[in-house]
């Protein structure tokens, strides 16, 4: 049991990587990154919409699963 949600949380850490790289970036040019977001900060919260919704909501879904499996794994490598 204990083999099995290992191989499956390292599994679960290349999938989440993959997922955070696939997320669409945030800041659309070179010269947001001298204004430290303040466009953003006073733009308004936009919903996300479409692809990136679903990347947001994949990589919150997974992470959370693999907390789950690392607290499962804790309890058993400790009893």
């Amino acid at each position: 049991m204990y083999n099995i949600i290992l191989g499956t949380i390292l599994v679960l850490s290349v999938i989440i990587v993959i997922t955070i790289m696939m997320q669409p970036s945030k800041q659309n040019s070179a010269a947001s990154a001298f204004t430290g977001g303040a466009d953003q900060l006073f733009g308004g919260k936009q919903k996300a919409r479409g692809f990136e919704a679903v990347m947001q909501r994949s990589t919150a879904i997974l992470g959370a699963v693999w907390m789950i499996l690392l607290f499962a794994l804790m309890y058993i490598s400790s009893n």
